[in-house]
């Protein structure tokens, strides 16, 4: 483990994602929270399990993440699965929706975390879905690899 992934404090993990989706390229974007919706990240209370990340005119948005409600915060609570802005450079978000429009792949979110600044963070990837036999081809060689590690250790 990294020095960097050591300071990460990891709140949700998509791990359908490597399952359904060919993960091409990954960046590290800041998401546009308010601060009851900051104080349940903390909690360690979030699913991006369903949710995905779109444009939305210049801007790219995170749909579908749920963010449960903040119990103290009474009714100043936010909705939970309301579309959250994510922060990128401009170049970033132009490269990601040229990709997502012409190309048609599609924008995951793979980790969800607060940095060594304590800042909420957000994994994504540039992702390409997967047929139905490239994912019996991946359940194969996961159990090849399970079956092999258990001949090497039987054999010593």
């Amino acid at each position: 483990m990294t020095e960097r992934q050591a300071a990460q404090k990891l709140v949700a993990d998509n791990r359908k994602a490597r399952f359904h989706y060919e993960l091409l390229d990954t960046f590290e974007a800041g998401i546009a929270l308010t601060g009851t919706e900051v104080k349940s990240l903390r909690l360690g209370k979030a699913t991006i399990g369903e949710s995905y990340a779109g444009p939305s005119g210049n801007e790219l948005l995170l749909f579908n993440a749920d963010i449960p409600e903040y119990l103290q915060a009474n009714r100043f609570n936010h909705e939970r699965k309301r579309p959250r802005k994510l922060l990128l450079h401009k170049r970033q978000i132009s490269k990601l929706i040229g990709a997502v429009q012409r190309n048609g792949l599609t924008i995951v979110p793979t980790k969800l975390y607060f940095n060594e600044k304590g800042m909420a963070k957000i994994e994504i990837a540039l992702a390409r879905g997967k047929t139905l036999g490239d994912k019996r081809e991946t359940e194969k060689k996961r159990d090849w690899d399970r079956e092999k590690g258990r001949l090497m250790r039987d054999k010593g």
